[in-house]
């Protein structure tokens, strides 16, 4: 197999820190590499460095002759222009933008997006280009379930190279066999996928700490022979006391899970009235309903999940659930007892000169109280870290210390806003860990199907009319019914067939990029059709048609890609 990218003990350090140091890591065609770590071990830099955007402290990068790179940054800066001139021309990269969400806005300046769209456009400019090696930093971040599953059987589908990073654990199970671990300065190699990194990390981790207990009870000993010593000794060698008492002190870095502690916050009581929403409506000024006709009750245990595409209005529920927002219509009644607590996708303003701690106690309590400590180092808050300004944190640990800040106010009803967007798999492994046992009612909108499945007992959807609805069979039923063609009798799916030996293929590939492009333009006509009209009985109408036109797209490019890839097979 061709070698695509080649690190050799490559290094990066900061004024205050070593990021890693003596990393390496060989990329050749075909592997499937899950970068993981807690935030601000380095993991986007590491991606940086195989990309070839940023040089090594130390060490050397190579890259194959001739390899072409698709990089995908956290945070990615588009070209000026349209989000079609951005994405670039051909039916897969209409495609990659209809299935990514953003098929509405192809003429749109990409100057007007949010953070959101431009990362969507961002990654479908990457899918779209011919590569060998794709490196892929958090692409998830802000799609939706449907999103991600297609995603999922693209990058299944992928020939290359793939290097990622993603909070997405279910994602990250089942598209690598390899993972490379950033841990303190240190790199891992682990074969497998993330469940097999889980389980050989976790042995590391026991065998490290066997290893401290045996080293530590040899010194022990050691030190109190030479302490007690001969007795007919007049002198001690002070020397190797010393350095038994060096031994014992030198204590090494712990597991990073082994700060979890088995304590719960003590919460404002709940009483039996929580929240209900009655008729509740909401649309902004001039447009059209976000959300219409909701009827929602949450009890004092609820465990809810909130689901739905992009756009349909579930930060908004969310807003209207909390009391951040007015409702247009119907009502929102709150129990006496309940206090809100808030996790938004922006996260709170944090002053740069405040220190952790003081973050944590907020205005009204004294910062370094026991239970904030024990929260602080639940939530990988040790060592110096409580008393570093905020303006030291890397990107990463402020989005955790807006999460600790939340959790620390003592809220009895806990709302979280795409809580997995930014956040590390050592984070969310606590996160769920804490929600697990805590005592309030929670609601969540999220689009990782992990945390969703490991927090919520009950799923509803924000459906594109404004509605909600209860989700049977929790996450895969939604998956499956987003994801699901239209097959009805009146007007069946098309499905990919072989290329008859009597026609050529490349008149069969003409033929079908025409079908694909044909079908791209009807499904486009239907959408501004949509985005024109108020009429309840039109907007149904347009809505089932825009449906079985989406389901012939989807099958007129599988025929696509049965016919290119026989076409390169012969």
């Amino acid at each position: 197999m061709a070698v695509l990218a080649d690190l050799q003990d490559v290094a990066v350090r900061r004024v205050d820190r070593v990021l890693f140091e003596h990393a390496s890591l060989t990329v050749s065609d075909g592997d499937r590499i899950g970068v993981v770590g807690i935030n601000g071990t380095g993991k986007s830099t590491f991606l940086r460095l195989i990309a070839g955007v940023d040089p090594p402290g130390d060490g050397v990068v190579r890259h194959g002759r001739g390899a072409r790179i698709g990089y995908l940054e956290q945070v990615p800066t588009l070209p000026a222009g349209t989000v079609r001139s951005a994405v670039g021309p051909g039916w897969e990269a209409e495609a990659a933008l209809d299935r990514l969400g953003m098929a509405a806005y192809v003429d749109a300046d990409v100057a007007t997006l949010s953070g959101g769209q431009a990362k969507r456009v961002a990654l479908a400019r990457v899918l779209a280009h011919p590569v060998e090696l794709l490196i892929l930093d958090e692409p998830t971040n802000h799609l939706d379930l449907p999103a991600v599953a297609w995603l999922e059987q693209r990058l299944l589908a992928w020939r290359g190279g793939l290097v990622l990073v993603t909070h997405d654990r279910h994602l990250l199970d089942r598209v690598t066999s390899r993972m490379l671990e950033l841990d303190r300065g240190q790199a891992f190699v682990h074969e497998g996928g993330y469940g097999s990194y889980l389980a050989a990390k976790s042995e590391r981790e026991e065998q490290a700490s066997s290893a401290e207990s045996t080293r530590r009870n040899l010194a022990r000993r050691e030190l109190a022979w030479l302490r007690r010593g001969a007795k007919a000794r007049s002198r001690k060698p002070q020397a190797r006391i010393d350095a038994a008492k060096t031994l014992i002190a030198d204590v090494p870095d712990a597991p990073l899970r082994s700060t979890q502690l088995a304590t719960s916050p003590h919460l404002p009581r709940l009483g039996d009235k929580v929240i209900e929403c009655v008729g509740l409506g909401f649309h902004y000024d001039g447009g059209p309903a976000v959300l219409s006709g909701v009827d929602l009750v949450l009890d004092k245990s609820e465990r809810l999940g909130i689901v739905g595409a992009n756009g349909t209005g579930k930060s908004t529920l969310l807003d209207l659930m909390s009391g951040r927002r007015v409702p247009t219509a119907g009502r929102v009644d709150a129990g006496p007892t309940v206090v809100v607590g808030y996790y938004d996708q922006q996260g709170a303003t944090l002053d740069p000169k405040a220190r952790v701690q003081e973050m944590v106690a907020g205005p009204h309590r004294s910062p370094g109280s026991l239970a904030d400590i024990e929260l602080m180092k639940r939530f990988l808050f040790i060592g110096e870290l409580p008393f570093a300004r905020v303006a030291t944190l890397s990107g990463g640990e402020r989005r955790r210390l807006q999460l600790l800040m939340v959790i620390a106010a003592r809220p009895n009803v806990l709302f979280l806003d795409e809580p997995t967007n930014d956040l590390d798999l050592d984070t969310l492994r606590i996160l769920e860990d804490f929600l697990e046992d805590w005592p309030g009612a929670l609601v969540v909108v999220s689009h990782d199907r992990t945390f969703l499945e490991r927090t919520t007992e009950r799923l509803v959807a924000v459906e594109a009319d404004g509605s909600v609805a209860e989700v049977p069979g929790g996450v895969d039923g939604w998956i499956a019914r987003m994801t699901q063609p239209d097959t009805s009798p009146a007007r069946p799916a098309r499905t990919p067939t072989p290329a008859p030996t009597s026609v050529p293929a490349g008149r069969l590939l003409r033929s079908a990029e025409k079908d694909v492009a044909k079908l791209q333009r009807r499904r486009d006509k239907i959408t501004q059709d949509l985005s024109g009209t108020t009429d309840y009985v039109e907007l149904h109408r347009l809505g089932d048609e825009l449906a079985r036109a989406a389901a012939d797209l989807h099958a007129a490019e599988e025929t696509w890609l049965a016919l290119a890839e026989e076409a390169e097979s012969g």
